[in-house]
């Protein structure tokens, strides 16, 4: 696991010193690459984002969006516990506090989607 970190940390250094570089098509595969090693990496997502909306390339830009909301929802989904008891205290808990609706949905979203939530909509405006 630590050489997966390792060469992480060497993707994302080689795309940052490209994007400096102004070298976007390599930046791009790297950042991309970076992704595929691991898919919940919010700076890499957030990097792409960037280089994109720079091109005013909206159309990539909204497929990154979409592309790391998927994948930070398949995470959150995957750590709901399985001990019924937990469940039924946190539900009652979120919804005593206000986080859950009465059908025990979510009001709000965790951090990166809602603030990727709201560049969707940006950029849906500036792809029109």
């Amino acid at each position: 696991m630590a050489d997966e970190q390792i060469s992480l940390k060497a993707i994302i250094s080689k795309a940052a010193e490209a994007e400096a570089a102004e070298d976007y098509t390599s930046a791009i595969e790297l950042y991309n690459k970076a992704i595929k090693t691991d898919p919940l990496n919010v700076y890499a997502y957030d990097r792409l984002m960037k280089i994109f909306r720079l091109s005013k390339n909206y159309k990539k830009e909204l497929a990154i969006i979409n592309s790391g909301i998927r994948a930070y929802e398949e995470f959150y989904k995957k750590l709901k516990t399985k001990s019924k008891k937990v469940r039924e205290l946190s539900q009652k808990l979120n919804k005593s506090i206000g986080l859950v609706d009465k059908k025990g949905d979510n009001l709000y979203d965790p951090e990166p989607i809602a603030g990727w939530k709201k560049r969707k909509i940006n950029v849906i405006k500036k792809v029109k």
